[in-house]
């Protein structure tokens, strides 16, 4: 499954581009205006609150400030995430929870783009959000906690949504970033508006050569858009093409190696990369009624393809996978009366993936390594999966009261198809010593899962400055395909069970003296966690325990000095018995979850023209294996920026990361082969940044 995009994409851009010249010479008459707001809480064009869920926004002022260089640099203003960075652009997931690793790892948080989830509920990818367009995003949203009765399968710890901006407006921004260690970025903008329809552009290009040696990242981006209008009805298109070729290094290993700068640069996989392209289709249709009802529905197609090295492998494996399918979203808003509304939808999907993994050269390493791991293809499977769900809520809201109370229906059926010989045989038929092959295929299966999320939530308005919210959700996710089909060992059929999420929160949230400010507590208790046991074995299991306080403020200390603060004491903890290195690990920190992680922003308005910003980033020692016998320090960084308004249409930016050459590591691990190993992260490094904006772009063209 291979792109060819340039034609496609120019192809559809010149249909749009005729379409929306033709609707303004049609378009004569006045409409209403529609509003245009993207949310992440519900699919209705602004309603912010109809399925109860709280959102956490980085903003774009916050986003072009910033100028990430990877998306994890963003999430950290978020309280309660804690992403870490891989080498180029992977990374590995964190929100109110551990960082999450393993086969299903990335079932644990949704990743969207403008609400549409990146990869198919049994498909995800844990470094998927690579794929979306963050780079020139309108904002990112997240919900923290369980929101599956919205979003279904895999948002169990929550919902990390890129919102893309609307080009059609006619603004139009243009950038060029240049930084330390090879990085530039040029971003692209424009649109054109014609009243009742319009189109619009947004590209990226990033080249990065990269700290340590051999690695590098090359990636190119462009969302297309749409828009068309008439009466009260909004239809909105967007399709969006990403292509990453990236050059990986791998870990370094050694007891606090990351601080040996020859170490620290080296690259012990050059032979590792990723490869990796996608494409996302949808029209979203949105319209009112009389009465304040509205309707919103959204079809959508996605294609991947990918290939990598899989260089932390004994035998450094090849992987390819694909995936190509169809779905829509739906709901219908439904009002009663001033108080009352509820939400009813659909949501279907239809895909099919694939995956191969194989071996091209004899694997290093022990006899028993060698013998067990052996060249030629170790997987090739296909999956058909179909996903069903029906949701609801009814929401009422009084003088002071706001409730929600809903719940989703979802029935996932995977169809698995083998296209090897079946357990744990060489390619060939012939039989490993040692007792079999490491890797087992299971045979051709049928396997179905049937998951209901409930949720409550509620608000109360205690005073003008001060409202308390709470709620109790369930989240689930099926097991992916992965953990169903890519066994080992003596394992030749799995009898998993979705993992269920029970989580209760309270909270307050208000306005303080100069700023804002929203506390929360959180419980969430996991059943059924899906985990490889000490046979190798894909079981479910598991119970993990995860608690925490988070605090969230912004505060204008004088009128030009202004303080941001998200952070968040956690406890994430293993609640069932397993033996791990003859100890049974009940009761133990979950590996690699710092309990304590902030981020502090002091921001100055040195004039008119010129912000200055530091920023301080926190992160707590933590364990790096389920023992709790080895542990990372943390680490402390300190990034400055500043921001310069030449005039109404340029501006500069300069940013300054690690400003005081910290040795530290992005992620730090630990295994029994390698002892402990680390992506070490970059010292003091600079970029600088030009934008021109919309005035300056027309006297351009």
């Amino acid at each position: 499954m291979r792109f060819a995009p340039c034609f496609p994409l120019s192809l559809i851009t010149v249909s749009l581009l005729s379409h929306a010249a033709t609707a303004q010479e049609k378009n004569e008459i006045e409409t209403n205006e529609i509003e245009r707001i993207e949310t992440t809480s519900s699919r209705i064009q602004g309603s912010m609150n109809a399925s109860g869920y709280a959102v956490s926004s980085i903003s774009e002022e916050t986003l072009s400030l910033l100028s990430f260089q990877h998306i994890q640099e963003s999430l950290n203003y978020i309280a309660g995430a804690g992403v870490q960075r891989g080498n180029g652009q992977e990374y590995l997931p964190a929100l109110r929870s551990p960082v999450l690793t393993g086969a299903g790892a990335c079932g644990g948080i949704l990743a969207a783009e403008d609400g549409i989830a990146l990869r198919a509920a049994g498909f995800c990818n844990i470094n998927e959000l690579f794929e979306a367009h963050g780079e020139i995003a309108q904002r990112i949203d997240v919900i923290k906690g369980p929101a599956s009765a919205l979003y279904g399968s895999n948002a169990i710890h929550g919902v990390i949504n890129v919102i893309t901006p609307d080009t059609t407006q006619g603004d139009g921004e243009f950038s060029v970033d240049y930084g330390s260690y090879g990085f530039h970025r040029v971003k692209l903008k424009e649109g054109k508006d014609f009243g009742r329809s319009g189109v619009g552009i947004a590209a990226s290009v990033t080249r990065d050569t990269g700290y340590r040696n051999e690695e590098g990242v090359d990636q190119e981006k462009v969302s297309l858009r749409h828009r068309l209008e008439w009466d009260n009805t909004v239809i909105t298109s967007g399709l969006t093409y990403t292509h990453l070729d990236q050059e990986t290094a791998g870990y370094i290993e050694g007891f606090e190696s990351y601080k040996n700068t020859q170490i620290a640069k080296s690259n012990p996989n050059p032979e590792a990369f990723r490869k990796a392209e996608s494409l996302r289709l949808w029209s979203k249709f949105d319209t009112n009624f009389n009465g304040g009802h509205a309707l919103s529905i959204t079809p959508y197609l996605r294609n991947q393809d990918m290939r990598f090295r899989m260089h932390f492998l004994p035998g450094k494996p090849l992987e390819t996978n694909a995936q190509k399918g169809v779905g829509v979203l739906s709901q219908f808003n439904y009002v009663f009366n001033d108080s009352l509304s509820a939400d009813i939808g659909l949501d279907v999907e239809y895909t099919k993936g694939e995956l191969t993994q194989s071996q091209d050269s004899a694997t290093e390493g022990s006899a028993f390594l060698v013998e067990t791991i052996p060249v030629g293809k170790h997987y090739d499977y296909d999956v058909d999966a179909k996903l069903f769900a029906p949701f609801f809520s009814f929401n009422w809201q009084a003088e002071r009261w706001a409730i929600s109370v809903g719940g989703r229906f979802e029935s996932m059926q995977y169809d698995y198809t083998n296209n090897m010989n079946v357990g744990r045989l060489r390619e060939d038929g012939t039989e490993c010593g040692f007792g079999g092959c490491r890797y087992s295929r299971p045979a051709n299966s049928e396997n179905d899962f049937d998951n209901f999320s409930p949720k409550l939530s509620l608000r109360y308005q205690l005073n003008p400055q001060t409202q308390l919210f709470g709620g109790i959700a369930r989240g689930y996710r099926a097991p992916q395909a992965t953990e169903l089909y890519r066994l080992q060992r003596a394992q030749t059929v799995t009898d998993l069970d979705s993992v269920t999420a029970d989580n209760i929160e309270v909270g307050v949230t208000g306005t303080l003296l100069e700023g804002s400010y929203t506390l929360s507590l959180y419980s969430l208790q996991k059943d059924n966690v899906i985990y490889r046991d000490s046979d190798f074995f894909n079981v479910s299991s598991g119970e993990t325990w995860h608690r925490g306080i988070e605090l969230s403020f912004n505060q204008q200390l004088s009128d030009a000095l202004r303080l941001d603060f998200a952070g968040t004491y956690a406890r994430h903890t293993y609640e069932h018995s397993q033996l791990s290195g003859e100890q049974d690990i009940k009761g133990n920190d979950i590996d690699t979850a710092p309990k304590l992680q902030f981020n502090a922003r002091l921001s100055f308005d040195m004039s008119r023209k010129v912000q200055t910003q530091l920023e301080w980033q926190h992160v707590s020692s933590y364990f790096t294996d389920a023992e709790n016998l080895n542990e990372y320090e943390g680490h402390d960084l300190v990034h400055g920026r500043v921001r310069y308004s030449v005039n109404e249409d340029v501006t500069l930016y300069a940013r300054v990361n690690n400003i005081f050459d910290t040795d530290y590591a992005e992620r730090a691990d630990f295994t029994s082969f390698t002892g402990p190993r680390y992506f070490p992260g970059r010292p003091r490094n600079l970029s600088l940044i030009h934008i021109s904006e919309p005035t300056r772009l027309r006297r351009i063209s």
